[in-house]
Formats: C-alpha cells, structure tokens, sequence
C-alpha cells in the first residue's frame, strides 16, 4: 500500500467515519455507564435500601382529606433489584438485613425446683426488610442488639423459672420456647425477627458440678437436720 493510500484514508469522510465511529464506541463503553450507574441503583440480595433526602429518611406521611392512608410513619424502601434513583433530589442508604449472630452473658439461672443454671446462650436475628420494622431498626433503637438481648434473656429466665429438676431441656425444645415467649415483642421493638435461639446449658465444668453436688448435698433433710441438732 502506498503513503498517498495510507494519507487518503484519514482524509475527508474516512477521518469523519473514524470520529464518529470512536465518539460512539466511547459513549457506549463510558457514557451510558455513568448515567445508569448515576441514574439507577442496583440492590443485591440480602440488603435493603432507604430512601433518604437531604441525609434524612424519608417517611410516608397522611396525605389531606385521606386518613388512615397505608403505610403511614414509615420509610421508603427499596426491595433487591435495580431502581431508578434521581441524585439531586434523593439518595438511598443501604442496610444489610442478612442473618448474624449474637451471644448472650452466661447467666445463673433458678429453675422451679430450686437448682441454678448456668446458662449459656446465643440469638441468630435479621433485620426485616418492611418501611415499619426498618423505620424501628433504623430510627427509632438506639443499640438494637443490646436492646433485643434484653428482651430474649427476660423470656430466657421466665422459661427457665418453670422448669423442674437439675437437667434443662434439650436445645431444641428450650430454644422454641424461648423463640415463642419473645420474638413478637423483639419485632415490636426492635424491628428485627429472631431467627433461632440456642442455648448451650450448663457449663458442665469439674469445678461447676462439684459446687452444685455441695450445695445439693448442704440442703438435704440429714444436713439439715444435723445443723439443727448443732443449734
């Protein structure tokens, strides 16, 4: 090929061709990218996404003249999935409403008949993707985790007080019990669900079991009866 081919090639329409061939490679590669990525919010599984205006959440108020309109006093959320998002006006803030885990203090605890336990125990909780419960979740608790382990370690020791004998039950019958006594108020107040409860029992440690066989031993009828004969 000779230079005057070569030379021809970036000349008149073929240079025109070659420009706009480049602008519209560039605007697909670049351009249309940006404005989805400005225009459009994309929510993975297992999050969640607050509208918010000026940093602040938005919350659905009564509208004049229709009282008792759906979905009054809560945030604007969005489910996963891509949305259209209009920066200047709205922003969106994403919460993470996957399953974790958090563990409760060991705690001694007195069953019906007397004997104590020392309970160990953890919650499995996820916060729940509604405008209600995240308004709650996000707004309205200050330390949801510490909030909602309260609530379950009252149920924890109201189940425990009617348990008779030295043994607690197993994992799994404990930890229904416990689920049933507290998710309701957890949601109410927390906005997060309780997704399993699950108590280890007692520490069964050598030191453990030998202070609760004194004890047992210390209020049975002959000790007892011996300190009296002492007095």
């Amino acid at each position: 090929m000779s230079v005057d081919a070569i030379f021809s090639m970036f000349g008149g329409g073929a240079m025109g061709g070659l420009v706009k061939t480049g602008t519209a490679v560039l605007t697909v590669l670049l351009v249309i990218p940006a404005l989805l990525k400005l225009f459009i919010i994309t929510v993975d599984e297992g999050w969640a996404a607050i509208r918010t205006r000026n940093g602040k959440p938005i919350i659905r108020r009564a509208r004049l003249g229709k009282p008792g309109t759906p979905g009054v006093g809560e945030v604007v959320v969005l489910t996963p999935g891509s949305h259209g998002a209009f920066p200047l006006f709205y922003w969106y803030k994403l919460i993470d409403v996957r399953c974790r885990a958090t563990d409760l203090p060991a705690r001694q605890l007195t069953g019906a008949s007397g004997h104590q336990h020392l309970v160990h125990a953890s919650f499995e909780w996820r916060p729940l993707a509604s405008g209600r419960d995240l308004r709650v979740f996000e707004l309205d608790v200050v330390n949801v985790t510490e909030r909602a382990a309260n609530i379950i370690s009252a149920s924890l020791r109201d189940v425990i007080r009617s348990l008779e004998g030295a043994e607690l039950p197993h994992n799994d019958a404990l930890g229904a019990q416990v689920l049933a006594a507290c998710n309701e108020k957890v949601i109410a107040a927390c906005g997060v669900e309780v997704v399993n409860v699950m108590i280890t029992g007692d520490a069964l440690t050598d030191g453990y079991l030998l202070s609760q066989a004194l004890r047992a031993s210390d209020s049975a009828p002959q000790a007892i009866a011996a300190l009296h004969a002492l007095n």
